[in-house]
């Protein structure tokens, strides 16, 4: 079949890779893709919002499924435009419904849908600008640390952490008054603070039935040692030694079930991936939110490790057939380092030529932020490669990527080095 991947991430390079390898799939489009996707497929200079763009496209080159990979399209509707179109409705399309995508797209929904089934997450209360004093009494009223979640999409930028109660009055203020997120912290959310250690889970639905893909932990700040601003990711590690069959039931059962029961109860239609992030508080499992697709950078960690044919499992979730497929996953470690460009998530400069990238062994490079200009592949975004390696032991792993990323050079490069230390760590 033919098929078409939006986004132009190193999520979506680590799915193209994977669809490339399929006897199911006899060509692939990426719109608008980047230069690491062009190697899998035929780049379409189209964004992913696009969806006039993006019918025409279907239709002229007679694509039968479509993988959304980045959230906004689906927060904005691409799903449901697909259904309601009566030429595309037979298209099969990957990812959910607008209103199954408020689970990442408007943090309040997501947490009155956790309070409505059941399912374990911290306490919370959502404010406007009208009720800034409301909120910080709220503030006032719960312990540190305080966090303050934009309710929209923020490029997974808009949490704040904050141990200071003046510190955090003022982002709040500056959320709500100043619009530091923009529309996205029109209304906040201030959440008491959980503790534990984080993991990233994933399940892949077709409305019905459910598979629990292979676990992932990112490191999200930009420092080592998990200090400094946020980013989209600095790299993430699967499986994850902490996460046991014990853990997985308790998420199964206490989170999985109850969130595919409650979009079944709220005739939500989904169809695609359910990215769960948790906290491990003594092998107790709390939700601390939904994303409607899959991680980035976990993905590129994670897709490497599911050994069936990913167009063959896509197809079953579009049949509503997924229960009729065993999953088979590599028991080995993978490890995904990015490599980002000086500044980020600051101010970078772009357009540095990238050299190395054909001197690496057995690591994949999944492209970000590149772009292929006048014959050189260079730097055009804060994170710009992910390096993944699979190996026996996560210690091997993390060898065989961090070498790849000592070949790998432009100018300002920067990566951490200790990613998945903390898991080494736990392993002693």
């Amino acid at each position: 079949m033919r098929i078409l991947l939006l986004g132009s991430g190193g999520r979506e390079h680590a799915f193209a890779s994977a669809i490339k390898k399929s006897n199911l799939c006899s060509q692939l489009f990426i719109a608008p893709g980047n230069p690491g996707t062009s190697k899998c497929g035929i780049n379409i200079n189209i964004l992913p919002n696009d969806f006039s763009a993006i019918k025409e496209l279907v239709l002229k080159e007679q694509i039968a499924m479509v993988v959304v990979g980045p959230e906004d399209p689906l927060v904005n509707g691409i799903v449901d435009f697909f259904m309601d179109d009566v030429q595309l409705k037979t298209v099969a399309i990957i990812g959910p419904s607008a209103a199954g995508a408020r689970l990442e797209g408007s943090k309040a929904f997501s947490k009155e849908f956790m309070i409505r089934h059941g399912i374990p997450t911290a306490a919370y209360q959502s404010f406007t600008v009208k009720e800034l004093e409301e909120g910080t009494k709220f503030l006032e009223s719960i312990h540190a640390p305080y966090v303050l979640k934009a309710d929209g999409l923020a490029a997974g930028k808009g949490v704040i952490i904050s141990s200071n109660l003046a510190h955090a009055k003022e982002e709040l203020k500056s959320m709500l008054t100043d619009q530091k997120f923009g529309k996205a912290s029109e209304t906040v959310v201030i959440e008491e603070f959980l503790n534990g250690i984080e993991v990233s889970m994933f399940v892949l639905t077709d409305g019905e039935n459910y598979k629990i893909l292979p676990e992932a932990k990112d490191y999200k700040r930009i420092g080592n040692g998990d200090t400094g601003l946020n980013t989209g990711g600095m790299g993430a590690i699967s499986p994850v030694p902490f996460v046991d069959a014990e853990f997985i039931k308790k998420v199964e059962e206490q989170i999985i079930i109850p969130t595919i029961e409650g979009l079944k109860k709220e005739n939500i239609v989904y169809k695609g991936f359910i990215f769960l992030g948790l906290m491990n508080d003594n092998g107790n499992p709390s939700m601390i939110e939904y994303n409607c697709r899959m991680g980035d950078p976990e993905t590129e960690a994670v897709i490497p490790r599911i050994k069936n044919d990913l167009v063959e499992l896509l197809q079953a979730v579009a049949d509503e057939k997924l229960d009729t497929i065993t999953l088979k996953i590599d028991p080995r470690s993978a490890a995904t380092i990015v490599m980002v460009s000086g500044g980020y998530p600051g101010n970078f400069d772009k357009g540095f030529p990238i050299t190395g990238l054909d001197k690496t062994l057995n690591t994949y490079i999944f492209h970000s932020g590149t772009a292929f200009i006048e014959g050189s592949i260079v730097t055009n975004g804060g994170r710009v490669l992910a390096l993944t390696s699979l190996a026996d032991t996560l210690e091997e792993a993390l060898a065989q990527s961090y070498a790849a990323a000592k070949i790998i050079h432009y100018d300002y490069e920067y990566y951490r080095i200790d990613i998945g230390q903390d898991l080494l760590n736990f392993l002693l």
